[in-house]
């Protein structure tokens, strides 16, 4: 919920971070000046300092050169901003916050005397022992932000990668299933089936959810399920009689949501190798349980011989598509087994899935 509307109004994360900044500043300099009063007031005087700062390393040097792969120029960049930065730095220090704290002191102890107040403006500015000291402070904070947002970036691309290899993925599982679909309705127009206009808009139901709903991440159980029951009447319509098939599938989806066309894919493959011409009595069994947020799909077929389903079964598009996806959507939650037996095949999908 809370990534939702970060991603929707990416200044709260900014506002976030700065608001961060300034009570870490705070307790930092609060410490030192051995005064949260002052350290508030000061902090809110070289705030802007930091801010001006962390914008242009991450707008300027991360964007322009950073991800881009110009390491060199990154470099070299950020050392000339890091020297400017900080002889802005100590600009506002001799300038505006060197003389709030020398008076603020003096308010509170009139003997008070601070030795770097003894010297002059210009030798100041040039004492590298205080040069080096707005150096440290100046980019303490700000490096914190720009590590936080080279880790977003990081995974930024790597969710910008996954998300194109699914994207991929699912182009290639659309035209898949509509080619067999095609080989579908082809088979009972040879035998001029009454059956064939039915079974066209049960295939057209099943393409407009695969096209229109299914550009989300996840999307609804119940409903991908719908769409696998869909998928099985058709293939019921298809074979009436000449398959032995047996079907359970659990309707308690528990408010849950799933990758879309996992498993029809699987379903799928199933009837395809599992109705064979030279199978005598083809058979399919089809189980999906439902146990709390675990969900278990066992599907058996009849098989021609082993060879025909050994070459035939693991390097299918929709089952390979259906593993890759599975890996990059479930990694460590999910276990896709396939068991090739003397009489049949066997594949069984383990899945952790989410509520919505």
């Amino acid at each position: 919920m809370i990534s939702r509307i970060i991603s929707k109004h990416p200044v709260i994360k900014h506002i976030a971070l700065w608001f961060f900044a300034y009570l870490l500043l705070t307790y930092i300099y609060g410490t030192a000046f051995e005064s949260f009063e002052l350290g508030i007031k000061v902090i809110a005087l070289l705030l802007p300092v930091h801010i001006t700062y962390f914008y242009l390393l991450d707008y300027f040097v991360v964007r322009h050169f950073y991800i881009k792969g110009k390491y060199s120029q990154a470099f070299f960049i950020t050392l000339f901003l890091m020297l400017i930065v900080a002889l802005f730095y100590r600009i506002v220090e001799i300038f505006i916050t060197d003389p709030y704290i020398i008076r603020y002191y003096l308010k509170h102890n009139p003997n008070f005397s601070w030795d770097r107040m003894q010297m002059n403006k210009t030798q100041q500015l040039f004492n590298p022992i205080f040069f080096v000291t707005a150096i440290e402070r100046s980019n303490a904070v700000v490096w914190i932000g720009i590590t936080f947002r080279l880790l977003t970036l990081s995974h930024e691309r790597k969710q910008f990668a996954l998300q194109a290899e699914l994207d991929t993925l699912k182009a290639q599982l659309h035209p898949h299933f509509l080619f067999n679909s095609l080989n579908n309705i082809y088979s009972l127009s040879l035998d001029k089936s009454d059956k064939t206009p039915e079974v066209v808009l049960g295939i057209s139901n099943i393409l407009r959810y695969s096209l229109y709903e299914c550009t989300a991440q996840k999307v609804s159980l119940k409903r991908d399920i719908d769409i696998l029951n869909d998928y099985i009447k058709l293939e019921q319509l298809r074979y009436e009689e000449r398959l032995e098939l047996n079907v359970f599938i659990c309707k308690n989806t528990n408010q849950l949501d799933i990758a879309p066309l996992l498993m029809l894919p699987l379903v799928e493959n199933a009837f395809k190798h599992g109705t064979e011409k030279t199978i005598d009595i083809p058979w399919i069994n089809i189980q999906l349980h439902i146990n709390k947020n675990n969900l278990t799909l066992n599907i058996s077929n009849s098989k021609a011989n082993y060879q025909e389903i050994n070459n035939n079964i693991p390097g299918k598009i929709g089952v390979e598509n259906v593993r890759k996806r599975l890996e990059l959507l479930y990694p460590g939650k999910h276990e896709l087994n396939f068991f090739d037996e003397e009489d049949c095949f066997i594949t069984v999908l383990n899945l952790q899935l989410t509520t919505e």
